[in-house]
């Protein structure tokens, strides 16, 4: 690895971190125009929705073959290769005359999303010093995250004023220079050995592992439901109006953030056990309040934040769950949570759009909740199944650091600080 001075790196891992913005923006920013999408290519709300769901399809399928594919391209050849093709993409997005056309350059987004987040992280560890590598995977997924908070709301303001479609340009115009800056402010950087999937398989054997992914699946398969149609859900059932909108989805983005630093803060000083139940205890509230809120601003928006604070809580706490239920294995782990997190958004909208073609828009939140609770069940009898204090002390000190406490540790608090070194790499909560 080439040698690199600290202030140097967290530059370059800063505008690696502008990039995961701006493949995060691609994907979420459907949800904040979703209506504007679905009028002006003549689709039902539904059919838009299902924009999403083939995302992240493509995301959760494609990513890991074309990671292991091109694993021993150099890292910085390769990032600003998948940054050519999610220009492409999103200039042809911009000019897709209609729905189908437009399907076919989500699946081009998709796949290079995938390939950028997966080398972005991969060059943040590989550029930064050994003691920094915690804080410049953060500071990645963090890139990601402000997608919520600054690019949905952001596109959904380019939409109104300019038409949904320059949304996409913009993004190919910052992608463009994004690219052409990190060839030149990147070094070269080897890339690794492939982990083969027949080894990647065999965590499957461990039923925590099994748990812990069904608890990802569940939770943020509820949350898609209802997040996927949050803009006309607040439109036709909350009966927000139109111009509040981006609003709207600025103040569940700064949710997510806020949420997100108090998942790791709560996991270091509660445990995971609590953290986890309380977060999706409070996710399953506020999605029904959801339901039973209409009219008034203040009182929809204030649901919203406190659905987001919660969701995004669950985040950190369940992304170091994961990496400590086989600390030998922490990054194929992650790497599978994220394949999984991407299965889970595209179950939720699937399910999302049959609910709202089948039942009604209102249904959403209901089933959202539902989905969510599954993962409350999920996680409770995980904790009944705690392993006797002998096996844990055989355990005491693993983790994906030196000074992780194991996972098995439910009721106490782990001395990762998992707010900050352990963020989901995706966007979602």
């Amino acid at each position: 690895m080439p040698s690199r001075t600290s202030s140097s790196s967290t530059w370059q891992v800063y505008l690696l971190a502008i990039t995961t913005f701006l493949v995060g923006t691609s994907e979420y920013v459907i949800a904040g125009i979703l209506d504007l999408v679905a009028a002006d290519l003549d689709v039902d709300v539904s059919g838009a929705g299902q924009l999403i769901t083939l995302f992240s399809l493509v995301y959760a399928i494609g990513t890991p073959l074309v990671v292991a594919l091109t694993s021993k391209i150099d890292r910085r050849l390769f990032i600003v290769a998948a940054l050519g093709v999610f220009v492409a993409s999103n200039v042809a997005a911009f000019l897709a005359p209609g729905y189908w056309t437009f399907v076919g350059t989500r699946v081009g987004m998709a796949l290079a999303a995938g390939a950028v987040v997966v080398a972005a992280l991969n060059l943040a560890v590989k550029i930064s010093p050994e003691r920094h590598h915690g804080r410049a995977i953060a500071t990645v997924v963090t890139g990601f995250t402000a997608s919520l908070i600054l690019g949905v709301p952001a596109g959904r303001l380019v939409a109104d004023s300019l038409g949904w479609q320059a949304v996409f340009l913009f993004i190919a115009a910052a992608a463009l220079l994004a690219g052409a800056v990190l060839w030149r402010a990147l070094p070269s950087v080897a890339g690794d050995k492939p982990t083969p999937l027949a080894q990647q398989l065999t965590l499957f054997r461990n039923p925590k592992v099994v748990r812990g992914l069904l608890i990802t699946f569940f939770w943020l398969g509820g949350y898609s439901v209802a997040y996927t149609y949050l803009s006309p859900y607040l439109i036709e059932a909350s009966g927000l109006a139109i111009g509040l909108i981006s609003a709207a989805l600025l103040a569940f983005g700064i949710a997510s953030l806020i949420g997100s630093k108090a998942g790791g803060y709560l996991t270091d000083r509660w445990g995971v056990l609590p953290t986890l139940l309380g977060g999706m205890g409070l996710h399953v509230l506020a999605l029904l309040a959801l339901s039973l809120v209409t009219g008034s601003p203040l009182l929809i928006i204030g649901v919203l934040v406190v659905w987001s604070l919660s969701a995004w809580s669950t985040g950190p706490t369940q992304q170091y769950h994961l990496a400590t239920i086989e600390p030998g294995s922490s990054g194929v782990l992650l790497g599978l949570n994220q394949s999984m997190m991407q299965l889970a958004m595209a179950a939720g909208a699937g399910l999302g759009g049959l609910a709202v073609t089948g039942l009604s828009i209102r249904s959403v939140s209901w089933i959202a909740a539902a989905g969510v609770l599954v993962a409350i069940a999920i996680t409770a009898s995980t904790a009944r199944q705690r392993p006797s204090t002998t096996a844990a002390a055989t355990h005491a000190g693993s983790g994906v650091g030196s000074d992780h406490a194991p996972l098995e540790q439910w009721h106490v608090p782990a001395s990762s600080p998992a707010g900050a070194d352990h963020q989901p790499a995706r966007v979602s909560p």
